[in-house]
């Protein structure tokens, strides 16, 4: 634990904070309520600071388990390949930034409200992916390149977002996403020829 503390402290920091403040959460309704993302409500002006503290809770254990288990398999390596601040500030602003389209789609529906990190885990993703296009990210045990899984998860968000019939985040997903790979090609030098390079075996 040292180790990844040492050498990712960002990421290991995020990770153990998202997993003690969502299983306190588990046992704390009135924390979970007031830490949930209401666009409602933050249209009226009222708590801003939900559009960070929803990504630090989770709706259950197979919620928590699935974005923990999808951040820690890519972004220790991220902080590794991107830098310390450069994760960070990238993760806290796909938080944000993710949220925005639902606030705008539901700023009028005083029923809807979201929680979770998967825009800011679908940044990470999308921003090792630019990193390693060719690594292999498996789906229902079904191995893929990234750049493929990539491509279809986009296509899949956009789509299911745009039908709106389920209870899930669709939008936050596509959004994240599009956070990560504009942030790291603003932010990282060379990325984009790093990316061809790998894409082509350069």
């Amino acid at each position: 634990m040292m180790q990844y503390l040492n050498e990712t402290p960002v990421a290991s920091i995020i990770f153990i904070f998202t997993l003690i403040t969502s299983i306190y959460a588990f046992n704390d309704r009135q924390l979970m309520g007031n830490f949930m993302f209401h666009p409602y409500t933050v249209s009226k002006g009222s708590k801003w600071y939900t559009l960070i503290t929803s990504g630090l809770i989770h709706a259950d254990w197979m919620h928590l388990f699935f974005n923990m288990f999808t951040f820690y398999f890519f972004a220790f390596k991220l902080e590794l390949m991107m830098g310390h601040w450069q994760f960070g500030l990238m993760y806290f602003l796909a938080l944000v930034l993710s949220d925005i389209p639902s606030l705008i789609k539901h700023k009028d529906n005083f029923g809807y409200s979201s929680l979770g990190a998967s825009g800011a885990i679908s940044a990470v993703l999308f921003s090792y992916i630019l990193f390693n296009p060719l690594s292999f990210i498996g789906v229902m045990f079904i191995p893929m390149p990234a750049i493929v899984f990539g491509v279809l998860y986009l296509v899949y968000s956009w789509y299911m977002a745009k039908k709106g019939q389920d209870n899930i985040g669709h939008d936050a997903h596509f959004f994240g996403a599009l956070t990560g790979l504009i942030f790291t090609v603003l932010v990282v030098p060379g990325i984009i020829p790093h990316f061809i390079e790998k894409l082509t075996g350069g």
